[in-house]
């Protein structure tokens, strides 16, 4: 199983491409070092930062004929990656 899931495209994510940051969901075994080397293989960029967020899973409920149903959606964790002034991951270039 690949430790990178998918990038994170959301408007305040892509933001930080001008300060070349980049945000991934990342599996949540996930070390820094591990997500380091996966992303220089895979895009070919030099790393220099990793921050790292635990996310919590949010409660959801909603109310049917049958009564109240909750639950709760999945835990995750995401890593926002610094990479070499100049070296550009494009996320677009596959479409």
């Amino acid at each position: 199983m690949s430790i990178l899931k998918k990038p994170i495209v959301t408007e305040k994510a892509t933001g930080l491409n001008e300060k070349s940051q980049y945000a991934f969901e990342v599996a949540i075994d996930a070390n820094k070092v591990q997500i380091k080397k996966e992303i220089e293989q895979l895009y070919g960029v030099t790393v220099t930062g990793i921050s790292t967020i635990r996310t919590i899973g949010k409660v959801k409920s909603k109310f049917t004929k049958g009564g109240a149903v909750s639950g709760r959606r999945p835990h995750g964790k995401k890593a926002i990656v610094t990479v070499k002034e100049g070296d550009v991951i494009d996320f677009y270039s596959t479409l």
